[in-house]
């Protein structure tokens, strides 16, 4: 309600709807924003977890079908709204764009309030947030003491947290917090693949609102370019669950995710570069004069649409990367850490998020404006492209190297973590005596020396 722009509020200037400063307006402006990322957090790090405990028998092959279908309801909704609020914004009245997702969240949080008992889950009570950080800090704190320790007697250094290493923590807890540990690179390699699908609402925004945009007489929304990178999820979903009930049929394949994820990270890197060298091309083109939310802009005079290109290998990366990263993170975890492995996954992409940002920025003041311009006919955006481009082609070789990690996922590498608990350990003991027993029973009589 607050991010409403002042400006357009009032039409007569004897009926002002406000006295604030154009400080006071920022104040205002960047308090919504935060408000708005603490709310978008808060649902991406707990609605796409509480839709798949309720599959939490089901197999691998279920699972990344959730995920898949879910993505694809939400980019399905995500298409819609950058076509309609995008050109109310743009071309009736930009405080509606605001007012329609308010009431939107509005009546959302009204029915969640009315089926709210049929949405409550109830995590294990000895798995939370806190727990997983005492483990980590309690590891390293012994590490530090006992260091001599270090290097005998224990394979993992969260070991050290478990109380027969002079931990606090139970090997129950101790073994759930190493398996959330193995998802760290996987994380990590996420957060330059979130720079690279940074850059729609960034550097190809700024392509898209230099370019021309008149099509039939009528004047595109910037934001409805995003729909072109939509579009490619809402068609490969289908065939990938074609695909997938395919490759999850053979068992003796083992298939794995992660080769869906080096596929799309290298469709992200091939987007930048295809960027790249789109923005070379459209400074080929004369400029024309063009207006946005009635400003007039000297942009270049090359239709929007060929830079659809670098938007449809984002769409592909996207359709591959974020429902196969979910399976993984939510299947390769024990039950009782699944919702905070969802967790640290969001924290990852926000990170990548806050670090495209952060590379911007950068790249502006390091170049003083020549590789992020203000205006792109006087820069060198390509050169900013490229060089994210040649980042992300590590990052994929990176991650290519390390997948093997994480290919097994039949239910035997499921189990590795049961079987490592005690109680599963007990139970080992347990049927090796009764075959042990069954062994000495179907024996011949032993002699009185055998028998002592």
């Amino acid at each position: 309600v607050v991010a409403f722009p002042f400006e357009d509020i009032y039409i007569d200037r004897r009926h002002l709807l406000h006295t604030l400063t154009k400080r006071e307006q920022k104040i205002v402006f960047y308090f919504a924003l935060l408000t708005a990322s603490l709310g978008i957090g808060g649902i991406k790090a707990i609605v796409c977890p509480l839709g798949a405990y309720s599959l939490e028998d089901c197999g691998p092959k279920d699972l990344l079908s959730f995920f898949n279908w879910f993505y694809w309801l939400v980019n399905l909704n995500s298409a819609v709204v950058f076509v309609s609020i995008s050109y109310i914004q743009q071309s009736v009245a930009r405080n509606l764009g605001f007012l329609i997702p308010f009431v939107s969240m509005l009546m959302a949080m009204i029915t969640i309030h009315m089926v709210r008992g049929e949405m409550i889950y109830k995590p294990k009570t000895d798995s939370s947030l806190l727990t997983t950080f005492g483990v980590i800090v309690s590891a390293l704190k012994t590490c530090c003491v006992q260091y001599r320790y270090f290097s005998g007697g224990v394979t993992n250094w969260l070991d050290h947290a478990k109380e027969n290493y002079g931990g606090q923590y139970s090997e129950t807890q101790v073994e759930s917090t190493k398996s959330l540990a193995r998802l760290f690179p996987l994380f990590t390699f996420q957060i330059l693949y979130r720079m690279c699908i940074m850059q729609i609402p960034s550097g190809y925004y700024l392509q898209t609102m230099n370019s021309n945009l008149h099509f039939s007489g009528f004047v595109l929304p910037v934001a409805a370019m995003n729909v072109i990178s939509i579009v490619p999820l809402l068609i490969l979903v289908p065939i990938l669950e074609c695909i997938n009930s395919y490759l999850f049929s053979s068992k003796d394949t083992g298939h794995s995710p992660t080769i869906y994820i080096v596929i799309g990270q290298f469709s992200a890197a091939l987007s930048v570069i295809v960027a790249g060298f789109s923005e070379i091309h459209r400074k080929h083109f004369p400029q024309v004069e063009q207006t946005l939310s009635e400003e007039v802009l000297l942009v270049s005079s090359m239709p929007c649409f060929h830079l659809a290109p670098q938007y449809i290998l984002l769409g592909v990366a996207e359709a591959l990367v974020t429902p196969s990263c979910s399976l993984l993170s939510f299947w390769l975890v024990p039950e009782r850490m699944r919702g905070i492995s969802m967790h640290f996954l969001t924290l990852f992409n926000g990170a990548g998020c806050f670090m495209g940002a952060f590379f911007v920025q950068t790249a502006h003041a390091g170049t003083q404006g020549n590789w992020f311009p203000h205006l792109l006919h006087e820069g060198k955006l390509e050169r900013f492209f490229f060089f994210l481009a040649s980042l992300m082609m590590v990052n994929t070789l990176g991650f290519w190297t390390i997948a093997h990690r994480y290919n097994n996922l039949n239910q035997e590498s499921s189990n590795e973590f049961r079987a490592s608990l005690p109680e599963e350990k007990l139970l080992k003991q347990g049927k090796g005596t009764k075959h042990y027993d069954s062994v000495l029973e179907s024996s011949p009589i032993l002699s009185p020396m055998e028998k002592t």
